[in-house]
């Protein structure tokens, strides 16, 4: 039986009445200031002061790990003890924020706390556990099969004391954000060794850079994903000194898978969170609307599509969290086979919960009325970010064949 700690039922308990007090309060009021701002990519003053109440009650940067407890203001969490409280901040998509613990952020607050030395650890990971600054974390290319991560083009070679940087990214999140300062850029450093592995490097590149362009803000299913966003990028000979290199050349590819587990787990954890109050509104929906004469919910489609939307958040629910239990056991290296499981099935059971509700809704599942239309393409694109669906599946498929006849 799954038990969370005393640490983690504090905070779950703590959560719970911060987003009834402070979070589903403003959910209008977030959405009104987005539309009055200078831009759709502005800092919006809501965020800062919900930030600061979080702040004060000791809700933040809650998914730092036991292992990296020096960088945070509490002890740590392990990912089980940490899965609630993500599904709780999945409620309301932008809410993860408002804690610190959105993407990208938390994942290249962890590269910075696990591979980043101290100078780059105090100038950008300082002001990122702070909430001070954003950050972006640059690796997809338009023009290559990113599915495949040793594709990837854009070159960082080595010029004296500097490196500079040619190539294309899209799809970067955060990239827009008014507050984005730095990003971390994937790239061949060493496109003709013999290992494909060992060919990139990723480097820091402040915002602001000259030869770094912004081209263009890009759409999920109509979504730009205000005010944070997701751009596509030109690096036009970007010059970046030596110091700027992580981990060192060719180590790239290390970087990102360090990265990239915890990342899929958390996008499970939050996409739970969606589902569960799509789940929740649906109930409310259907006991409120009547046709033929009847109330909603006694119609034997609809109580069919609620029970089939319970039994599948509960499975999502428990798969995430006995990945989660074996990710603290071995780590993610360990526990590959349970992330790529529940990254190839998360996401898409949690799109077809989601639809289901948008239908008892009626046209008014389809709008931004209700939170379900954008939960749906947030689920949508995570079949896409941190890997396809199939590559994983690839993956998975392949260790298992090789578990059960070798």
């Amino acid at each position: 039986m799954f038990e969370f700690s005393e640490q983690s039922r504090q905070y779950q308990a703590q959560l719970a009445d911060f987003m009834t007090t402070h979070i589903y309060p403003n959910e209008e009021n977030y959405h009104q200031q987005l539309a009055a701002a200078p831009s759709r990519f502005s800092a919006l003053p809501l965020m800062d002061e919900l930030k600061a109440k979080a702040r004060e009650a000791g809700l933040w940067n809650l998914f730092i790990p036991p292992s990296l407890a020096e960088f945070a203001d509490h002890d740590g969490l392990s990912n089980f003890d940490y899965a609630p409280l993500a599904e709780q901040m999945g409620r309301v998509l932008w809410s993860p924020e408002v804690f610190n613990c959105n993407a990208p952020d938390t994942g290249n607050m962890e590269v910075f706390m696990k591979y980043g030395n101290a100078e780059q650890q105090e100038q950008w990971l300082k002001p990122l556990l702070a909430g001070e600054i954003r950050s972006s974390y640059a690796m997809t290319e338009p023009q290559v099969a990113s599915s495949d991560a040793t594709n990837i083009e854009l070159r960082i070679e080595r010029d004296g004391d500097d490196y500079v940087l040619n190539g294309r990214k899209w799809f970067i999140t955060g990239a827009m954000y008014e507050r984005c300062k730095i990003f971390i850029v994937m790239g061949k450093s060493d496109p003709d060794n013999a290992s494909r592995h060992l060919q990139q490097s990723q480097i820091l590149v402040p915002k602001g850079t000259e030869g770094l362009e912004i081209v263009r803000p890009l759409t999920t299913l109509g979504y730009d994903d205000a005010p944070i966003g997701h751009a596509e990028l030109r690096f036009n000979n970007v010059r970046v000194p030596k110091e700027n290199l992580l981990l060192g050349e060719g180590r790239g590819f290390e970087i990102a898978q360090g990265r990239l587990g915890p990342g899929r787990i958390h996008h499970c954890m939050r996409l739970i969170g969606a589902a569960q109050r799509s789940l929740e509104l649906a109930c409310e929906r259907v006991t409120s609307r009547t046709t033929f004469g009847r109330e909603l919910s006694t119609h034997q489609s609809v109580r069919e599509d609620i029970a089939k939307s319970f039994a599948e958040i509960e499975m999502a629910r428990l798969l995430v969290l006995k990945t989660c239990k074996r990710m603290d056991e071995v780590g993610a290296k360990g526990a590959m086979d349970l992330i790529a499981a529940s990254k190839i099935s998360v996401p898409i059971m949690i799109q077809t919960v989601i639809d289901r509700c948008m239908q008892m809704h009626g046209a008014g599942g389809l709008t931004e009325d209700y939170c379900m239309a954008e939960a749906f393409n947030y689920a949508r694109w995570c079949r896409q970010a941190d890997g396809p669906d199939q590559v994983h599946q690839m993956a998975l498929g392949k260790q298992i064949i090789k578990a059960y006849t070798s």
